[in-house]
């Protein structure tokens, strides 16, 4: 008899993980809209280090990792940013919290499939390009959050102000390591927060 696996069913749950908890939004952004957010920009952001930045990026697994990166948060919830950077024991508190959820995300996986799953959940710190492409899905997630508070402003809700700041200092700083980054800043970013018709 075929074992049965709960690992999609698990993952499917990302659309019940509320994101921001210490604010008021005035639209509520689940895990699922923010992961499929951040694929499509590590897409690009890894295609935009291929065509015009010589770089070699696997920018399909760069969507995967940007659509699995929170997917620990199904066990462990969403720690607000001010508490799981609050300090270095906390930070690295957290880290093994999120280690120990993969660990049991991944268990949940046929044995045969752990391991093509594994190299999208885990890096490895002997290929350059694979920590280049995780610092690119890091430079998404930001970016996303930047775009939510976008979004939040537009919609009158001042609440965002102080964290739009914050994330838009943090993403310049990327853009100042990263070409792809600036490019993405520079031509895609500007766009977010328009009507429908000023897009089209």
């Amino acid at each position: 008899m075929t074992e049965q696996s709960t690992f999609l069913a698990i993952v499917s749950r990302m659309k019940y993980i509320e994101r921001w908890a210490l604010m008021r939004s005035a639209r509520p952004e689940n895990l699922s809209e923010h992961s499929l957010e951040v694929a499509a920009i590590a897409h690009c952001l890894a295609t935009l280090g291929n065509v015009r930045h010589g770089r070699h990026l696997d920018a399909e697994k760069a969507a995967l990792i940007g659509l699995f990166h929170d997917t620990t948060e199904i066990v462990t919830g969403d720690m607000p940013t001010p508490v799981k950077y609050a300090n270095r024991g906390i930070r690295n508190a957290y880290k093994d919290v999120e280690r120990s959820a993969e660990d049991t995300l991944l268990e949940t996986l046929p044995e045969d499939l752990r391991p093509t799953y594994e190299q999208i959940f885990r890096d490895d710190p002997a290929d350059e390009n694979d920590q280049y492409l995780r610092c690119l899905v890091k430079a998404a997630d930001k970016i996303s959050a930047l775009i939510k508070c976008i979004d939040e402003g537009q919609s009158g809700n001042a609440e965002f102000k102080t964290a739009e700041e914050g994330i838009r200092a943090k993403v310049d700083k990327m853009a100042s390591r990263m070409p792809e980054v600036a490019d993405f800043v520079r031509e895609f970013l500007p766009s977010y927060g328009k009507t429908l018709d000023e897009l089209l």
